[in-house]
């Protein structure tokens, strides 16, 4: 991936901006690029205005292709008293398949979306910036397969686009790459569309 530009947004490697990650996506991103030195190379991050944060508006004001938009959704459930959370990564034109894949996963009678306060709470992220990276460990990290191939797609310029961790800035990297984020498990259909 190249740094210059993709849509109208000027990126840069993220590993060396701390001001635009939220500070649990910047020290996870660091270990991360230790244990991968090309990682460094591969994580772009551009500073966008924070009312456009949210994947239409942002997609339409920066001439994003949408097929490389990625939403990560915070997940919970509850198996014998305890709560087990995990963080669903899809595409922007999907949805994650709460109901029925997601709550398989977890192995709990009912899934459903972690209310916005607890999720960013939880993560130390804002809400509409929260990204795979960085989350707390205890966490499960699921990425639909279509994340990780959707960067063949022309369209996409070979990258994914997820959160920060902070509504103000985005990252950029190859999908397949997103794939070999510690923890992630990559799950076929994940999302519906």
């Amino acid at each position: 991936m190249t740094l210059a530009r993709i849509g109208s947004l000027t990126w840069l490697r993220a590993v060396d901006h701390p001001e635009l990650l939220a500070a649990g996506t910047h020290a996870a991103l660091v270990r991360w690029a230790a244990a991968d030195p090309t990682v460094a190379d591969r994580v772009a991050v551009a500073e966008i205005d924070p009312e456009l944060a949210d994947t239409a508006a942002l997609t339409a004001a920066y001439d994003l292709p949408l097929a490389a938009s990625a939403n990560c959704v915070v997940v919970a459930g509850r198996r014998a008293g305890e709560e087990r959370t995990a963080a669903a990564v899809v595409l922007a034109t999907t949805r994650a398949d709460v109901n029925n894949t997601v709550r398989r996963l977890l192995d709990v009678r009912k899934a459903s979306f972690l209310p916005t306060e607890r999720a960013t709470e939880m993560s130390g992220m804002e809400y509409g910036g929260i990204t795979p990276v960085g989350l707390p460990e205890t966490w499960r990290l699921l990425v639909d397969s279509r994340v990780v191939t959707a960067t063949t797609d022309p369209g996409t310029r070979g990258v994914v686009i997820i959160g920060s961790g902070l509504r103000r800035s985005k990252l950029a990297l190859p999908g397949s790459l997103l794939a070999g984020l510690p923890r992630a498990e990559v799950v076929a259909d994940l999302a519906i569309a």
